[in-house]
């Protein structure tokens, strides 16, 4: 069992930065790939980025890439997200998710490929 909490979220102005991070309760080395999705009022859960356990592959979603970068430290048990360029829409509540076994990277941006889920932080892009 995985347990992620996803302190941090917040309230920044368009074109700013924020970094969001994901804390499991175990050895993050254990799981095959952590991944963040977000999920914006009134639409469905949409891929972020994902991450595998050693850090060598990385992918993420159209509308994030050049923008937001994914990162983790096993010593640590942490997965983080780096944001930058900011824009309205951007504004969801961001999961973080962790699975457990291998996949390929293409299926890791479908949601219903992960074993454990955060509760989800708010961030919210001012114009």
């Amino acid at each position: 069992q995985v347990q992620l909490v996803e302190p941090g979220g917040g309230l920044v102005q368009a074109g700013g930065s924020l970094r969001v991070s994901c804390e499991a309760s175990r050895r993050t080395a254990r799981t095959y790939a952590m991944g963040w999705f977000r999920q914006a009022p009134g639409k469905g859960r949409e891929f972020v980025a994902v991450i595998t356990w050693s850090g060598d592959s990385t992918d993420y979603g159209d509308s994030v890439k050049g923008r937001f970068t994914i990162s983790r430290d096993n010593a640590k048990n942490t997965v983080s997200l780096q944001m930058n360029s900011l824009k309205p829409e951007d504004t969801a509540i961001y999961y973080c998710a962790a699975k457990s076994s291998w996949a390929p990277l293409l299926n890791l941006k479908n949601e219903n490929e992960y074993d454990y889920w955060g509760q989800g932080t708010q961030v919210t892009v001012s114009s």
